[in-house]
C-alpha cells in the first residue's frame, strides 16, 4: 500500500452574473486548483501570537503543501495576515488577499460548477455562520464566495438558499447527499420544505436525485458544531458508491447514528436507479477528548488530482482507513496528515479545502 504520513510542522513566524449553472463535477474529477483559507486571529483560533493560532496555521499549511504536490493551490488570506501566510506556506503556493472572518472555505467559499458550454461558474450560497450561531462571525465570510470567484475569473450566480459546501456531497452523475438538520434548519432556511430545497439544489448543481440523511454525527450538534454536515459522515467515492462512517463501540452515541444511516442508505438508489454500494469506514478507536465524544472521521478527506489527503489521528485505524480509501480511489496515493488540530478547531481536511474543477473540455482520464 502506498500511503504516506505527514505531521504538521511549525514554520517561522469577478464579475457576477445570473447565468444558469448545470453540473457540479464529482470531487474526483480533474481539478484546475484547490482553494484554502489562512487562519486569521479570531475566537476560534485565538489571538495573534497565541500557541493555538500557530497550531492552526501549522496544520492548515501542512495540508496546503501536501495538496500542492499534486495540483496548484491558492490560499486566501485576510490582507493583514498575507505576509504571515507567505511565511508559513513557503514557495509554490499562491496567496490571494481576501477579507476573512474564519478559515473554513468549504463552507464560506464558492461551489464551482460547469455551465452548459463546459465553462466554469460559481454558486454563491447564502452564508450565515452555520445557522447564525452565537460564536460565529460572518460579515466578511458572507462575501468570500464572490471574492474567490472573482480571483478565479469565473462568474458567480447567487442562490437564495443558506447552505455550506460541507452540507452536501455529489456523485457527478445527478445524485446529491443532504442532511435534514442542515438545509431544513430553521436558523438557516425557515419555512422551507424538502421539495423547495431540492428544487434549488438541483437547479444550482445539476442534480436530479437527493438522498436525505436524518442527521450527522453527535459531536456536530454541540455548541461549536455545524448541526449535521454530511461530509463528516458520508461521501460519494464513485458512481453508486458511498463511504460511511462506522462506529463500532456501543459506548459512543454514533454507534446508533451509524446504524440509522446505514439502514437509510441500504434502501436507496442513485439518480440512475443503481442501488448504492455502501463501504463502511471504521471510526478511530478513540472515543472522547477533553470536550466529550469525538467526531474524528476518515470520511472528511479531500480528493486531489493524484492523491487522497486523509485525516490521521495517531490511531490504529489510520492504516485501515488508508487501505479502504486506496481501494476506493484506485490510482491515487493516500497521504495521511495528522488532523487532530483541525478537528480541535471544529472541522476536518475536507472542511478547509475547496476544489476548482477544470473546464469540462479539459476533463479526461487521469
Amino acid at each position: 500500500m502506498s500511503f504516506i504520513y505527514y505531521a504538521p510542522q511549525p514554520s517561522p513566524g469577478a464579475v457576477a452574473t445570473d447565468d444558469a449553472a448545470t453540473h457540479m463535477p464529482a470531487e474526483w474529477e480533474l481539478h484546475h486548483r484547490t482553494w484554502m483559507a489562512f487562519p486569521p486571529p479570531n475566537e476560534t483560533f485565538g489571538p495573534l501570537g497565541s500557541p493555538s493560532l500557530d497550531r492552526a496555521r501549522a496544520v492548515w499549511s501542512t495540508v496546503a503543501r501536501t495538496i500542492a504536490r499534486h495540483e496548484p493551490v491558492t490560499v486566501v488570506s485576510d490582507p493583514r495576515d498575507a505576509t504571515a501566510a507567505r511565511g508559513w506556506l513557503g514557495g509554490g503556493i499562491t496567496v490571494a488577499e481576501v477579507p476573512l472572518d474564519d478559515a473554513w472555505i468549504r463552507d464560506s467559499g464558492p461551489t464551482f460548477v460547469h455551465r452548459p458550454d463546459g465553462s466554469l461558474a460559481a454558486v454563491d450560497w447564502v452564508f450565515n455562520g452555520w445557522g447564525a450561531q452565537g460564536w460565529a462571525a460572518w460579515d466578511k465570510d458572507a462575501d468570500v464566495a464572490r471574492a474567490v470567484a472573482g480571483k478565479a475569473g469565473v462568474p458567480a450566480t447567487s442562490s437564495p438558499l443558506v447552505n455550506e459546501g460541507g452540507g452536501f456531497h455529489v456523485d457527478g452523475e445527478g445524485t446529491v447527499l443532504l442532511t435534514e438538520t442542515v438545509q431544513l434548519d430553521p436558523a438557516r432556511n425557515p419555512g422551507v420544505t424538502k421539495e423547495s430545497v431540492e428544487a434549488e439544489i438541483h437547479a444550482a448543481l445539476g442534480t436530479s436525485k437527493a438522498i436525505w440523511l436524518p442527521r450527522g454525527l453527535t459531536r456536530d450538534y454541540g455548541e461549536f458544531g455545524t448541526r449535521g454536515h454530511v461530509d463528516i459522515v458520508a461521501a460519494f467515492a464513485g458512481p453508486g458508491t458511498v463511504l460511511l462512517h462506522r462506529q463500532d463501540n456501543p459506548a459512543h452515541p454514533d454507534y446508533e447514528v451509524y446504524r440509522e444511516l446505514s439502514a437509510v442508505l441500504a434502501g436507496e438508489v442513485d439518480a440512475k436507479g443503481r442501488p448504492l454500494r455502501v463501504i463502511d469506514v471504521p471510526a478511530p478507536t478513540v472515543l472522547e477528548d477533553g470536550e466529550g465524544f469525538v467526531d474524528w472521521s476518515y470520511i472528511n478527506h479531500y480528493v486531489a488530482n493524484s492523491a487522497v489527503v486523509l485525516c490521521a489521528f495517531d490511531d490504529p485505524n489510520d492504516v485501515i482507513a488508508a487501505g479502504i480509501l486506496e481501494q476506493a480511489y484506485p490510482g491515487r496515493t493516500v497521504e495521511l496528515v495528522d488532523a487532530r488540530d483541525v478537528f480541535a478547531f471544529g472541522g476536518g481536511i475536507h472542511c478547509i479545502t475547496q476544489q476548482q474543477p477544470a473546464p469540462a473540455a479539459q476533463r479526461g482520464s487521469e
